[in-house]
């Protein structure tokens, strides 16, 4: 394993910093631990961390939104899995509240639930037994969705099930019995 080389002046560390933010966006908490690996004067990780901040770099409550828009719209992911991966992240609270309602305000929940589950349904094959239903409970639940949801969508989908062969039945004409 090697070791990488310590930075001894803002001149070697703020490249660096821009580096980490080209590849994808950082919290202030990421970014801190980051140089902080880099660079063992504290001074002077927090220069660099100001000077980001005021170029407008490093924003944790512009990192919030975004990352809680892109997890919702593409990973279909729920509010519970986000906010807590934001946390990991280093992000303070009340920027995940805040991007959480301004995000779910215009995405509903439900009908993420719903893609989420189909997309889950098209890999089962078989019937949909208690313990494929257990699956996709948990399935759903590690995604960050409400208990009250999921158990909601399931019934939901189990009616559709029960629906779908009385449906066949009164197409079939009527009964010459």
């Amino acid at each position: 394993m090697y070791r990488t080389r310590k930075l001894p002046t803002e001149e070697e560390l703020y490249p660096v910093a821009l580096r980490a933010l080209m590849r994808r966006g950082h919290s202030v908490h990421e970014m801190r631990v980051a140089l902080e690996k880099r660079c063992d004067d504290e001074l002077l990780v927090r220069r660099v961390m100001d000077r980001l901040k005021q170029g407008k770099m490093l924003d944790d409550a512009r990192y919030a939104k975004e990352f809680v828009r892109l997890r919702a719209v593409y990973r279909k992911q729920g509010r519970f899995r986000i906010a807590r991966d934001l946390r990991a992240r280093g992000v303070p609270d009340r920027h995940i509240e805040d991007a959480l309602e301004s995000v779910f305000a215009e995405t509903d929940e439900g009908e993420l639930l719903r893609k989420r589950l189909q997309r889950k349904l098209r890999l089962l094959r078989g019937t949909l037994d208690m313990r494929k239903r257990a699956s996709l409970y948990n399935s759903m639940m590690r995604a960050g969705f409400s208990g009250e949801a999921v158990r909601r969508a399931l019934k939901e989908l189990a009616a559709e099930e029960a629906d779908v062969p009385a449906a066949d039945e009164d197409d079939a004409g009527p009964d010459l019995e």
